[in-house]
């Protein structure tokens, strides 16, 4: 079934009164973002180097709880010409970390009409477990595609060999279950995977890019047709890195770096009027980036429905 079908109204769930997907159109490209649900996580590590009066004063000002947060999860589906390509894949199973509100993916993307077995296409920003453990839910790579290309950073296949985790600031039991899912991963789909060093362009106006930071192969994917752009911003933004950029994520491997990237993304999206899309940004997550003084400013789109 087409990505199209997916645009057309669907029979309401009863048991789903929250919409779980949103459809963008960049020029001839059909883009649908897809929440995978949420992660609840502890605030601290939402810029670990900041003052902790300066975090609990952002967290106020935002209306969000002192101690901890739903940090959203968002995939993305692309149909460009006659490819389908998956966006990063979602958690999957939780990893006994108490994470029971995300690993929706699979039953959202059956819900949207998307079969599996019709995605051509795969691209990780990344091989954190929440942006590969969808493809390792039990059933899922029977279903999908023999033929199918998985797109990754040379780079991110390279470090997760070796993961180095001296530098994050995750909970307790994160870097054990990373590492389990990136190396079941790794094996289970050594086949597929086709490696680039710094620039792939995956289908018609779909191009991914390593950016490093966040994990040294981290990658953004920008999107451009007729005029249209949109980027998928992986994990180089969250939700307080448009105010404090220089703010560290407790899940940056190399904050420093992530942070100057951050940075970098950020002064282009705002200069190219690109739509962004993120992970961790409250679903949809679609929206533009304006300059802010030193700093950015977040700018949701208005949902058009």
């Amino acid at each position: 079934m087409s990505l199209n079908d997916t645009l057309t109204p669907a029979r309401a769930k009863p048991d789903e009164l929250v919409p779980s997907r949103y459809a963008v159109q960049i020029g001839d490209i059909d883009v649908l973002v897809v929440s995978d649900g949420v992660l609840p996580l502890p605030t601290q590590m939402l810029g670990h180097n900041a003052d902790p009066s300066v975090r609990a004063a952002w967290l106020k000002d935002m209306f969000l709880p002192q101690d901890a947060f739903d940090w959203a999860l968002n995939v993305v589906v692309v149909r460009s010409g006659a490819q389908t390509i998956l966006i990063d894949a979602g958690l999957g199973l939780d990893p006994d970390l108490n994470l029971p509100r995300a690993g929706q993916l699979i039953k959202r993307l059956e819900a949207a009409g998307i079969d599996l077995g019709a995605v051509t296409d795969v691209v990780l920003t990344h091989m954190h477990m929440d942006h590969v453990g969808g493809l390792l839910v039990e059933g899922v790579q029977e279903r999908l595609r023999p033929d199918l290309r998985i797109h990754v950073a040379e780079a991110e296949a390279r470090f997760w060999e070796a993961p180095d985790f001296s530098h994050v600031a995750m909970p307790e039991g994160f870097p054990d279950a990373l590492r389990a899912a990136a190396k079941r991963f790794a094996a289970d789909y050594a086949s597929q995977l086709r490696l680039f060093e710094e620039e792939h362009e995956v289908a018609p106006g779909v191009v991914v890019s390593r950016t490093g930071g966040h994990t040294p192969g981290h990658s953004v994917v920008r999107l451009a047709s007729g005029g249209d752009r949109l980027m998928f911003g992986g994990d180089a933004m969250f939700a307080v890195g448009f105010e404090h950029p220089d703010w560290f994520n407790g899940f940056e491997h190399d904050p420093e770096e992530a942070a100057r990237v951050r940075i970098g993304l950020l002064r282009e999206l705002a200069e190219t009027n690109s739509l962004l899309v993120a992970t961790h940004l409250p679903f949809p997550s679609v929206g533009h980036v304006a300059v802010d003084g030193d700093a950015f400013r977040w700018v949701p789109v208005f949902w058009d429905y």
